[in-house]
């Protein structure tokens, strides 16, 4: 084994992104699957919905403010894709249809989901690009490097914004048990002179 497959081994393992699930639709039923993503993230997926006569299945593809990235209805089996233009949560929907006159069955549903690197079509690009495999493995190769670096800063950039939030989560209880304490004192001084009064009012002390 060659030290560029190893190399490429490697980087497959630390970034591949692919994600299959499969699930039941109750009739007249809808279910979502959400997840955060990053700008400029190409995601693709690929789907599969059990046939029903009768019944028909919707899917769409929304972000997080209702603008719709892609809808089909009436589907079985097919592709989408979109491109991520801010980072945002992302959802998929699926809904069924049943005829009112019609006893509902469940689908199931088969969604396979890809993003950034995994989700580009490498075979296409050589071919188009005129390159060599060693050349597409390269690029691929490059990509993936790319799209570690950019997780590890998205890392650390999460880190320090983590950081920054417990150090003035912990700045605010301070100065709460600091005035908390205050106000303590202050009542504790308050219910002294109180029963000083009260005392030297009923001739208890002098």
């Amino acid at each position: 084994m060659d030290v560029l497959t190893i190399l490429f081994f490697v980087f497959g393992c630390l970034t591949v992104d692919v994600r299959g699930i499969m699930f039941k639709l109750e009739p007249n039923g809808q279910k979502c699957l959400k997840e955060e993503l990053q700008s400029d993230v190409l995601v693709t997926g690929d789907y599969e919905i059990s046939d029903v006569p009768g019944q028909k299945v919707d899917y769409s593809v929304k972000d997080s403010k209702g603008h719709i990235l892609s809808q089909k209805d009436d589907i079985s089996k097919g592709k989408f894709s979109f491109v991520t233009e801010t980072f945002d949560t992302f959802e998929v929907c699926f809904a069924s249809r049943v005829p009112s006159h019609q006893r509902g069955v469940a689908h199931e549903v088969s969604l396979i989901t890809k993003r950034g690197v995994e989700a580009k079509n490498y075979e296409g690009l050589g071919e188009a690009a005129k390159l060599k495999p060693l050349e597409v493995e390269l690029k691929r190769l490059e990509d993936l490097s790319d799209a570690i670096v950019q997780d590890f800063a998205l890392m650390r950039k999460r880190e320090e914004e983590m950081r920054d939030t417990n150090e003035s989560t912990n700045s605010r209880v301070m100065y709460l048990s600091i005035f908390g304490m205050c106000c303590l004192l202050g009542l504790a001084t308050w219910q002294l002179l109180y029963l000083r009064r009260y005392f030297k009012a009923k001739k208890l002390i002098e």
